[in-house]
């Protein structure tokens, strides 16, 4: 009987990463300049500021924290920008500009993750100052760059349509525009039908 390897928790969270980094890129792939960076929510959402801000993210969580600084986006939420400064783009800061930096911080990140163990602990270069070891700074990064891949997929979709996770595994059921239209209008239909057998609000 053939045993399984042992676990390796450093490298199962690096490849969930991983694959949370390309999904995020992905959803660029085609898009014209202003499809890029055009503001698709009320709050203003856009695929290039998601890019940017998950490149500061990286920097701060795998760079500052263990004491490997890195030159990023700075994250509005430390204080070194202005509100919202690392969610858009401005118009001097190209798409490779953008993309290339994610990439770069891709590899800094990587580095660190392979040099440290999972206990070592680092500190968040902000108020109010926290521990972190790796392993929390690899979960937090999983956690967000999946949660803004996320976003991501929302926001291209609303764009040209186009929804999956990746280009070769797109993890939708199979449908053509018709049949993605009629289950949407099935959405829709039992969407009113439970909100209109719901008793009233306040009643």
């Amino acid at each position: 009987m053939t045993r399984s390897s042992a676990p390796d928790p450093k490298s199962d969270l690096h490849r969930y990463l991983r694959d949370a980094r390309q999904a995020v890129l992905w959803k660029l792939d085609g898009l014209s300049e202003y499809d890029l960076r055009r503001p698709m929510t009320p709050t203003g959402t856009n695929l290039l500021g998601l890019v940017k801000h998950l490149t500061g993210a990286e920097a701060l969580y795998f760079g500052a924290t263990f004491g490997r600084p890195f030159d990023a986006p700075p994250l509005w939420i430390t204080g070194d920008a202005e509100p919202d400064a690392d969610f858009w783009a401005t118009p001097e800061e190209s798409r490779e500009l953008i993309v290339d930096g994610y990439r770069t911080a891709w590899a800094h990140a990587d580095a660190v993750i392979d040099a440290l163990a999972l206990d070592a602990v680092g500190r968040v270069p902000f108020e109010p100052h926290p521990e972190l070891t790796l392993q929390q700074a690899l979960l937090h990064m999983v956690a967000e760059t999946g949660r803004h891949a996320g976003h991501a997929d929302v926001v291209r979709e609303l764009i040209d349509g186009a929804a999956g996770l990746r280009e070769r595994d797109s993890n939708l059921p199979p449908g053509d525009r018709e049949r993605w239209a009629a289950h949407r209008a099935r959405v829709e239909h039992a969407a009113r039908t439970a909100a209109d057998r719901a008793p009233a609000a306040g009643g």
